[in-house]
């Protein structure tokens, strides 16, 4: 939640500040882009635990999701235009938000269960195949005296 609501929550301050040069959409998506590398990369070292960089892949695969989450606050955005004529700026900030938080939400589901699945599978069955190893190890080097095999299995 750190590493992505972190991220979501100085977007949505680059967001508006960016939005008073340009057109709201292209604010919203050049945050989009640069938020979603940036927590791609925080993902993969801290939140998924996937040991170093992000791929290529998983950037790939996170962009998916965040061009849901761009849609989805596109989206919040176009529907508070047509609900309030001149919406104010605290207003903005509040429907941006609670629409990042949905989509951040959905995202951090959609990496948790497809971006970084795989790596965190490939390290639990590592783990599980060191210690079956382990457990071979041990009994192959026990003795064969049957109380002591009942008490090792």
């Amino acid at each position: 939640m750190l590493c992505g609501g972190g991220v979501g929550l100085a977007s949505s301050f680059a967001v508006a500040a960016l939005a008073s040069w340009m057109p709201w959409a292209g604010a919203n998506a050049l945050i989009t882009v640069a938020s979603t590398l940036l927590a791609t990369e925080l993902h993969a070292r801290f939140t998924f635990g996937a040991g170093g960089r992000a791929t290529w892949r998983q950037h790939a695969q996170s962009a998916g999701s965040a061009a849901a989450a761009y849609a989805v606050t596109c989206v919040a955005m176009l529907v508070l235009q047509q609900l309030a004529a001149a919406p104010g700026a605290v207003l903005e900030q509040v429907v941006y938000l609670s629409a990042s938080a949905l989509a951040g939400a959905a995202r951090f589901a959609v990496l948790r269960l497809v971006v970084f699945a795989r790596n965190r599978s490939q390290g639990a069955a590592t783990v599980h195949t060191a210690r079956a190893v382990r457990a071979t190890v041990a009994c192959a080097a026990a003795p064969a005296s049957p109380a002591v095999l009942c008490r090792t299995a």
